[in-house]
C-alpha cells in the first residue's frame, strides 16, 4: 500500500536537522573536566539578554541531537549544576577557558568535594605538527642575506685596499 512513498526515519529526520544547526551555531570541541563559560539567553518580558554561566563540566553526553552536557560550579559556598542541552536555542555560545587533565568521563566525584581537592590540573597541550617548510624557508632567507652581507662586506674591502686585488 505505502508503495513509492518515501518514509523517513527518526534518526535522519535528527541528522538533517543536526546539520542545519552545525551550520550556524560554532561549537567548540570540548570534554569533560574543561573549565566553560556557557552564555544563556535569558528573556525578561520584552528585553532578551545573554547571563553567562562559568564552571567545571562534570559530564558529556553525546547523543545526536539530543546531545547535552552538565556544568557545576560554586556559588555563595553552595554547589550549583546546570544541564544544558548542546544544541538549544537557549545556549547562545561555549566557550573553553580552559581544558581539564582528567581520566573519567563523569566526574561526578567532584559533588562530594570542596576547596582544594576539587581542583582539577590543567592540560597542556603539545604543538606536534610543526610545519617544516617554513622552517627551512625562513633558514635558507637567512642563509641568503647573510651571503649577501658577506659579499658586500668582501667588495667593500677589495675597493678599499688595492694591494689585494693584485694578488
Amino acid at each position: 500500500m505505502l508503495g513509492n512513498i518515501e518514509m523517513k526515519n527518526i534518526e535522519d529526520i535528527n541528522k538533517e536537522s543536526l546539520k542545519q544547526i552545525i551550520l550556524k551555531k560554532k561549537i567548540p570541541d570540548f570534554n569533560s573536566g574543561d573549565t566553560l563559560k556557557v552564555g544563556v539567553k535569558i528573556v525578561e518580558g520584552k528585553r532578551a539578554r545573554i547571563q553567562f554561566f562559568e564552571g567545571v563540566c562534570i559530564a558529556k553526553k553525546n547523543r545526536g541531537i539530543n546531545s547535552s552536557f552538565v556544568v557545576r560550579k560554586i556559588s555563595f559556598g553552595e554547589g550549583v549544576e546546570r544541564t544544558f542541552s548542546l544544541y538549544s536555542s537557549v545556549v547562545d555560545s561555549i566557550k573553553v577557558i580552559r581544558s581539564g587533565k582528567v581520566k573519567r568521563a563523569k566526574l561526578y566525584y567532584l559533588r562530594d568535594r570542596k576547596g582544594k581537592s576539587a581542583r582539577i590540573a590543567e592540560k597542556i597541550k603539545k604543538k606536534i605538527g610543526i610545519d617544516v617548510r617554513s622552517n627551512v624557508e625562513n633558514s635558507s632567507k637567512k642563509e641568503q642575506t647573510e651571503d649577501k652581507l658577506v659579499d658586500d662586506k668582501i667588495d667593500n674591502i677589495k675597493k678599499e685596499d688595492p694591494t689585494e686585488e693584485k694578488k
